[in-house]
């Protein structure tokens, strides 16, 4: 099968959005709204289980915070505090806080350069996403996916594939024509439910998550200069991954 599109997630994967960038913006919400509630970066590890803001807030007044008496208006304070979190995130991005992680924006230059379509299958909000695009890649950059597939398009988030058959919907291509990128278990699991071969990239949260289904573990896309680390698969002697490397994965 010819190769056609790439299709990234977000969080982890574009950028180390999470330790740097959620979690504090999470804390900065907690701490706007007048509430006790603080996560360090072990206590974030383990909520990362869960994906979804909300529901990850939700997760940890359930597991983590049962002496807490929720309000009536839970499920509006729950969103409120989600969306206080969404506007210190994008402050975190807008002071150049949260960089691109190693090759990302080489590759999405080359796949552009080379004629494939990009897309993006996340479980953030579309905001986070345009947000860390223009603050990453420059003004318009967003322009570059064809699709944008974030937030609570679907009902059912990571693990479950919904995200990425919606994302393979709107581009109307077949999974064996596309490539996902993910950084975690549960986003492998979205992204080969849907049938898609997926290239991985950990980071400090994720890199002992189960990726027996990956074309590749990697520790990032790696660039000519700063080779990338091969944790698990074939990178065909080179330092980083290229389209060619790409297209000699898939076929």
């Amino acid at each position: 099968m010819t190769l056609k599109a790439l299709i990234f997630d977000v969080d982890g994967t574009l950028a180390d959005t999470e330790r740097d960038g959620h979690r504090p913006a999470f804390n900065r919400a907690f701490a706007e709204m007048g509430l006790d509630w603080h996560w360090d970066e072990a206590l974030y590890g383990e909520l990362l289980a869960v994906t979804g803001g909300k529901e990850r807030i939700k997760y940890y007044v359930e597991s983590f915070r049962r002496d807490y008496q929720k309000p009536s208006n839970f499920e509006e304070l729950v969103a409120e505090l989600h969306r206080a979190k969404t506007r210190h995130y994008t402050q975190l991005l807008s002071s150049g806080a949260i960089p691109l992680r190693p090759g990302v924006r080489r590759l999405l230059q080359q796949a552009r350069e080379a004629g494939l379509r990009l897309a993006i299958a996340t479980t953030t909000t579309p905001e986070n996403v345009t947000a860390l695009l223009r603050y990453s890649l420059g003004e318009g950059t967003e322009a570059w996916f064809d699709v944008i597939a974030a937030g609570d398009i679907v009902p059912a988030k990571k693990p479950a594939p919904d995200i990425y058959l919606w994302a393979l919907d709107a581009l109307q291509l077949a999974p064996s024509a596309c490539l996902a990128f993910e950084d975690s278990g549960n986003g492998i699991k979205a992204s080969r439910g849907a049938g898609i071969p997926t290239v991985v990239t950990v980071n400090g949260y994720t890199d002992t998550d189960a990726f027996d289904d990956a074309l590749a573990v990697l520790s990032d896309l790696g660039e000519p200069d700063v080779p990338c680390r091969v944790v698990q698969g074939d990178i065909n002697g080179k330092s980083c991954v290229d389209v060619e490397l790409l297209k000699a994965w898939l076929s």
